[in-house]
Formats: structure tokens, C-alpha cells, sequence
């Protein structure tokens, strides 16, 4: 094992043991920088002989490749925490990351749907059989926490109070957020325990998981892909359906309606609040499209 690799594996534990990242975010690390120090290694250049021109010549093929430049820019933000990392602990002595410049990227609004087609979405599924009871309540808490699929899928049963009308949440870097639940929520997800997962618990199975499949296997994050495309099918919607644009949709409903932009950024998890920001942008940009087609001096 190469001097990178051996860096590479004590890196991901510092991640893992020392800032607690989620195992997502941690995979996204490990996924760039094994091809970064795979890179390196092919070319047979030690950790402690790295320069900039290198970096820039391999984030010059990942162009190559057909790379965005979001994920240009996310490699890059690997790659010089990893040198940091490396600074620190005298594995090498420079760090050539501090003059590499990201690129510039493209702003991009969130896809977001209205009530009407996320009505019709969930309308779509129904509740005739204990999959499309789950499938229901699955799509309600989504849309009505804002919740990321990750931790949708992550939430045991003990998880929501339904009582009490919320659910708690473990987000990026594993911080818990407590999130409120709205009446239809509440109504899908009783429905969904009382009737449906007492069936689907299986003596083999997860106990603990929230939702589960018929084997009782905790849901993964393919199944509820494949669950979104179906009702998408379903529904008669033309554009692609995805968990985001059901969290997107969340955020921009409620500032539409005059949320304080600090309650949506503590119920979304975001750790700084020009995150959420843009979602005053997409509020502003409906409210242009509403002027635009109703005054008559538009």
C-alpha cells in the first residue's frame, strides 16, 4: 500500500471518528479521492512531491470526461480538504490546494411542483392495498417535512409521535432535528402503522425501521426512487420525479405563504441559511410569472 493510500484510509477514519459525517457524505469522499489517489498513483507520484500543476491536469481530464462543473467543483473541495488533512498530519509538508480556484457555477432554481400536481401525485397511489397504504404515507412525509431520502429511509418507528404531531430526524453529520407534522401527514402515517406494518414485520426482518417492504426489510434509497417513477407514471407527469423536487416544494410552498426563513432552514437541516435562501428566489421568480400573465401593464 502506498504512502496516498495509507493516508487515505486514516483520512476517511478522521471523517468518520473525529467529525462524525454521515456514511453518505463519507462514500462521496471516498469515491472522489480513491480516483484522485488512483490518479496520482498511475502517474507514480508521492504524496509529499504533489504540486498544483498535477491537480490541475487531473481535474483537467475529469473535464475531459464530460465532468459537470458542479462536480468539478466537489472534487476539488475533496481534494484540498484531503491535502489539509495531509498538512496536519505531517504526511506531507505543503499544501497545494491553496491557490487552486473553483469554477464558476451555473445558479440554478429548484425544480419545484405545485399543490395541485403533488395532490394528484399522492391521489394516484391510493389506499387499496397495504403497499399503496406504506407508498401514501411515504409521500406524505415527505412532502410535508421536507425530509432528505436518506432520512427518510434512516427513521425507525420510534422515531414519530404521532401524539404529539412530529418526527425527529438525524440529518448531515448525524444532527437531530425535530420537525413538525401537518394533519394529512399524521392521518397516512396512522394508517400506515396501525394497518400495514404490523404486517410487514417479520420475525427475520428490521424491527426497528419506520418503513419497511413486504419481506420486512428496511426500504432503501432504490426503492424509493423506483416508488417516485411509478406514481410519476401513475400521475400522467411528464418531467422526471424526484425525493428533492418534493423537498424543494416543501420549502418554496411554505415561504410562499410567508414562513420565516429561519423556521425553514431549522426544518430542512441546513447548516447555514443562504442555503435556504434560494428558495426566496424561486417565491420571487413565481411572483414575476403571476404579474407577468395577470396585470394588464405587464
Amino acid at each position: 500500500m502506498t504512502d496516498l493510500q495509507f493516508a487515505l484510509q486514516d483520512y476517511l477514519h478522521f471523517l468518520k471518528v473525529e467529525r462524525q459525517l454521515a456514511d453518505n457524505t463519507i462514500s462521496s469522499y471516498k469515491r472522489d479521492l480513491t480516483a484522485y489517489t488512483g490518479w496520482l498513483a498511475s502517474n507514480l507520484t508521492p504524496a509529499d512531491t504533489i504540486d498544483q500543476q498535477q491537480i490541475t491536469n487531473y481535474l483537467h481530464q475529469l473535464k475531459e470526461q464530460g465532468k459537470s462543473s458542479r462536480t468539478i467543483s466537489r472534487h476539488i473541495s475533496s481534494i484540498r480538504s484531503f491535502h489539509q488533512f495531509m498538512l496536519r498530519d505531517k504526511v506531507s509538508d505543503t499544501d497545494p490546494t491553496v491557490h487552486l480556484e473553483q469554477p464558476k457555477l451555473e445558479k440554478k432554481l429548484p425544480r419545484v411542483l405545485s399543490v395541485s400536481v403533488i395532490d394528484k401525485l399522492i391521489q394516484s397511489v391510493g389506499i387499496a392495498t397495504p403497499q399503496s397504504i406504506r407508498d401514501t404515507a411515504i409521500l406524505e412525509l415527505l412532502y410535508g417535512t421536507g425530509m432528505r431520502v436518506s432520512e427518510l429511509i434512516g427513521m425507525n418507528a420510534d422515531d414519530i409521535n404521532l401524539t404529539m404531531g412530529f418526527v425527529r430526524v438525524f440529518g448531515k453529520g448525524s444532527k437531530e432535528r425535530i420537525i413538525p407534522l401537518g394533519n394529512t401527514a399524521v392521518k397516512a402515517c396512522t394508517n400506515y402503522l396501525e394497518l400495514v406494518r404490523p404486517e410487514f414485520v417479520s420475525s427475520s426482518g428490521e424491527k426497528d425501521a419506520l418503513f419497511l417492504n413486504a419481506r420486512g426489510g428496511r426500504l432503501t434509497r432504490q426503492s424509493i426512487w423506483s416508488l417516485l417513477q411509478e406514481v410519476s407514471k401513475k400521475s400522467g407527469l411528464t418531467q422526471k420525479l424526484t425525493p428533492h423536487m418534493l423537498r424543494h416544494s416543501f420549502a418554496t410552498h411554505l415561504v410562499e405563504n410567508g414562513a420565516d426563513l429561519r423556521a425553514v432552514q431549522e426544518m430542512l437541516g441546513h447548516a447555514d441559511i443562504s442555503t435556504t435562501q434560494i428558495y426566496t428566489h424561486v417565491s420571487r421568480t413565481r411572483l414575476k410569472d403571476v404579474y407577468s400573465q395577470f396585470h394588464p401593464r405587464a
